[in-house]
């Protein structure tokens, strides 16, 4: 049997059970009131068609739920077993899963395919808060930026000093700052402008100041690299992308690899992307890039996490914009 073929991707049943052993491990808990306690939570059932199918009552706070409710799968209409197979596409897909896809693969029109898309993006997106800083005593942290799409708000870099933009003139792209501890997590971030003291907060508030700095040349990084443990730098202008020092090897090429998978996604899958939804993008290609080439999970395991992590967020279409994309 292969993995597509597995009940949970065509039955309804097996695919809420799916849902609910992920989201409820101990057995069901309220999201209207926390309420756990299995004794006063009784499953609703009656008549075939009288309820909602998996539908639960809570005594403490007198509500009704079922395994969508408090998660981005809220109030959608999409079958949940296209709920479960849409996950599993994008958590086993490197480099993206384009809506036309997605709804070429569901049998769902192609505005419900652009929606469950960017719900599945929210879900993805991890809280930094509660993770810590990246790196440590002994570790290494590359940095690095790129730039890719252009922007759409015609905004001016500072390094004009004062001078109009120009219209003639194609506006800049947009800017990405990276973070990537060398064996382990990633963190992207879309900015308004790279500038020296843009990345000096992206670093400090993400990056433990214990840890060993390695980034290019470029003059964003040399007064922030005094706050660390150490500062390593390779001279990409002059042919340099690796150096050795010991029994360690200076060099940016892992963050480089992760902005490589990422344009390798927005432009071979998804083409277009709205500069308003790029941080969800860069939180889908952070999530599976963390899940691969950090945790080795399998495709299961992140799709399994990716539903975990689907509860206590919501994505209303207004907030999700109205503006299709590939």
């Amino acid at each position: 049997m292969t993995a597509f073929n597995d009940p949970i991707f065509h039955d309804e049943d097996a695919a809420r059970e799916h849902l609910e052993a992920i989201r409820w491990p101990h057995g069901p808990n309220c999201p209207h009131c926390g309420n756990a306690d299995q004794r006063t939570i009784a499953k609703v059932e009656g008549k075939k068609h009288s309820h909602r199918p998996g539908l639960y009552y809570c005594n403490e706070c007198k509500g009704t739920f079922t395994v969508t409710v408090g998660s981005v799968m809220e109030r959608s209409k999409v079958p949940l077993a296209k709920w479960v197979f849409a996950f599993h596409l994008f958590a086993a897909s490197k480099k993206g899963m384009s809506a036309h896809q997605l709804h070429r693969m569901l049998g769902v029109t192609y505005k419900t395919a652009w929606f469950m898309a960017h719900r599945i993006r929210e879900a993805m997106k991890e809280d930094v808060s509660t993770s810590g800083p990246m790196g440590g005593e002994g570790k290494i942290v590359e940095a690095d930026e790129t730039y890719h799409g252009r922007r759409e708000d015609g905004y001016v870099s500072p390094q004009r000093k004062g001078r109009p933009y120009l219209k003639r003139k194609k506006p800049g792209k947009r800017s990405v700052v990276g973070l990537v501890e060398r064996g382990g997590r990633v963190r992207t971030f879309h900015v308004k402008h790279a500038t020296k003291a843009t990345v000096r907060d992206i670093l400090v508030r993400n990056a433990d100041r214990k840890s060993v700095l390695h980034t290019d040349e470029s003059r964003l990084y040399p007064d922030t690299g005094r706050e660390f443990a150490k500062h390593k730098t390779v001279k990409h202008s002059a042919g340099e992308y690796a150096r050795r020092e010991g029994e360690t090897v200076v060099h940016t090429n892992t963050i480089e690899n992760v902005f490589s998978i990422f344009k390798r996604g927005m432009i071979g899958v998804y083409q277009h992307c709205g500069e308003a939804h790029l941080h969800r993008y860069l939180a889908e290609f952070d999530f599976r890039y963390n899940r691969r080439a950090a945790l080795k999970m399998s495709d299961r395991e992140r799709a399994e996490d990716a539903i975990r992590m689907a509860a206590g967020k919501r994505l209303t279409y207004q907030q999700s914009g109205q503006a299709a994309h590939a």
